[in-house]
């Protein structure tokens, strides 16, 4: 669920991704508007799917473990910690509650303020399924697949390559024409 909620850099709050544009995202907002804004390559996003949190044995917790033992800890419900206003006393503790061996030399408590405010959205906005649903293994795939099946993929692999058509459309050369006349038209006017 994780992999289509997004942070945008320099943008307030989280993103629903709805769609892909023509070299841009279209994402909505998770609050109450529901406002659908496109994103494009410049701004810097950011799946919560593929974050994680540096902890004291070199290793990194992903962000859906992180936020499923918040879950636990506080019942399913929205923490009554206000992430802007709380001590860094009261934030510490609290992380260390969801995380205990996170690294306290990499991890600010500005992150940990933005955990808490991106886990108080979701869950508010009823988002609590964080960890991905693994209802079977990789090796259970392969051994399901059915005969059948296997010959399709045979079967539309082993197809030619399709060649493209590379010659030239008749019509480029009227586009050519069309622009030589409005360039006489706007010099005819300019006199």
């Amino acid at each position: 669920m994780l992999k289509t909620i997004l942070a945008i850099a320099g943008k307030p709050g989280l993103y629903k991704l709805v769609s892909r544009g023509n070299k841009n995202l279209i994402v909505e907002t998770v609050d109450a508007q529901k406002k659908r804004m496109p994103a494009f390559g410049a701004d810097k996003v950011v799946s919560l799917g593929d974050i994680s949190i540096y902890t004291d044995d070199d290793k990194e917790v992903p962000l859906a473990q992180v936020l499923e033992n918040i879950k636990t800890e506080y019942a399913e419900k929205v923490v009554p910690l206000s992430p802007k206003k709380a001590a860094q006393e009261e934030i510490i503790a609290f992380f260390e509650k969801a995380l205990p061996n996170y690294d306290r030399d990499r991890v600010r408590v500005s992150d940990m303020r933005k955990v808490l405010s991106w886990y108080n959205l979701l869950v508010e906005y009823g988002i609590t399924t964080f960890a991905p649903a693994q209802t079977e293994t990789p090796d259970e795939n392969k051994t399901a697949e059915t005969p059948a099946a296997a010959e399709t993929k045979t079967k539309s692999s082993s197809k030619a390559p399709v060649q493209k058509n590379t010659a030239k459309r008749a019509t480029a050369p009227k586009t050519a024409t069309a622009k030589k006349s409005t360039v006489k038209k706007t010099g005819n006017s300019s006199k």
